[in-house]
């Protein structure tokens, strides 16, 4: 087992060994995680990761654990926490959450939060023991490609179309401030259209993510959804809430549930 000599921030390394030490940190998780540099800095840009708030606990031999934060205005976000399989059960997950959430403190954010995995249990008694309460369920779809009828839609006017009809708060990777960042990149994000119905989507690989949606009913969100898998080879939906209307109609065309996850928030004002 190793032990932790300093904690510091993530800022003092570079972006490959990051991805390094978050590969390891999530070795043997119950959905193991691999990035690169390249995903690595994808991660960090869009989903704007402060990595001088973001902390490394280092040990006898190197890094063996990460911690990121995301921020957000007087939001934040904890993109990730993992520790190496030697040392894990140490103490190593609890001393970079603390060290993390003093940071947030120090940034004057009001809030924090976090998904985690429903089976994941020892790390949801970490977050209970920080103070994190339940906020909502969230689920992980895929749905396999096929052919749909749509139309293009400007983004500006499918965010738009959407903006008027949310009810509840995206989850960090899908929010306005997710798209923003998305629409700097390439492939940039697109939109689709049906009647009352509107969907932006990023296509990559042959892999349609969806960012946003809304649909009026069933009908048009069953014709959003075909229209926006006959895209690519796969569509997929990071995070959504659950008994959101998608749901339903993601089970009707065959879709699976890959994850469950708790979206847990803790109150720092």
């Amino acid at each position: 087992m190793s032990s932790v000599e300093r904690v510091q921030a993530a800022s003092d390394f570079s972006p490959a060994e990051l991805a390094g030490i978050f590969t390891a940190g999530y070795e043997g998780y119950y959905v193991p995680l691999s990035v690169d540099e390249t995903a690595f800095r994808f991660m960090a840009e869009v989903s704007d990761l402060d990595l001088g708030r973001s902390r490394v606990a280092v040990g006898d031999d190197g890094p063996v654990g990460i911690c990121v934060l995301g921020v957000r205005g007087d939001e934040g976000w904890i993109g990730g926490l993992g520790v190496a399989m030697s040392a894990r059960r140490s103490g190593v997950g609890e001393l970079l959450m603390r060290a993390v959430l003093d940071e947030a403190r120090g940034a004057g954010l009001a809030r924090v939060t976090l998904e985690v995995l429903v089976q994941n249990e020892p790390a949801i008694r970490l977050y209970e023991k920080l103070g994190f309460e339940y906020a909502r369920e969230l689920e992980v779809w895929s749905l396999a490609g096929e052919p749909g009828p749509a139309r293009d839609a400007p983004v500006a006017d499918a965010h738009a179309w959407i903006l008027e009809r949310r009810v509840v708060p995206e989850p960090w990777q899908r929010a306005d401030g997710t798209l923003a960042r998305l629409l700097e990149r390439d492939p940039a994000p697109q939109a689709v259209a049906v009647e009352d119905g509107a969907a932006v989507v990023r296509v990559s690989g042959g892999r349609v993510s969806v960012v946003q949606l809304a649909a009026a009913d069933a009908g048009s969100m069953r014709a959003l959804l075909e229209a926006a898998r006959g895209l690519g080879d796969s569509l997929h939906v990071l995070n959504l809430p659950a008994g959101d209307s998608a749901a339903a109609v993601l089970e009707e065309l065959g879709g699976t549930v890959d994850a469950r996850q708790h979206e847990l928030a803790l109150k720092l004002v």
